[in-house]
């Protein structure tokens, strides 16, 4: 499902983008900047920019998106799509597998027949 945002320039916008025609790879949104134009707007890291101020960014190389979005110095238009795997946010403690707690100092012994998998 596409949207469209809007940032009021001037830039920084506050976003990193990665892919383009010459990475055989969708432009998607890499990376945004906490606190940013763009952080405070609807995008979201992993979503695939559909278009860069109305014009379609199925080929586009990664230099020519990076410049299109560079020259916009009033606001940035952006047509974005959600991405179809969002970024997965912990929200818990990692879990350990260990099976016995490991003290820094001690060295761990490794099973004297460990099983073949």
């Amino acid at each position: 499902m596409a949207y469209s945002v809007t940032l009021n320039g001037p830039g920084p916008w506050g976003f990193r983008l990665q892919g383009g025609k010459d990475f055989n790879m969708p432009l998607t949104i890499s990376r945004i900047t906490p606190g940013s134009k763009a952080a405070q707007s609807q995008m979201n890291q992993g979503d695939l920019v559909v278009a860069i101020d109305g014009v379609n960014t199925d080929s586009m190389t990664h230099l020519e998106a990076q410049n299109k979005i560079k020259s916009a110095s009033h606001n940035l238009s952006l047509t974005l799509q959600k991405s179809k795997r969002p970024v997965p946010i912990s929200t818990t403690a990692p879990r350990v597998d260990t099976p016995r707690a490991v003290i820094p100092h001690q060295k761990v012994s490794e099973p004297k027949h460990p099983a073949v998998l």
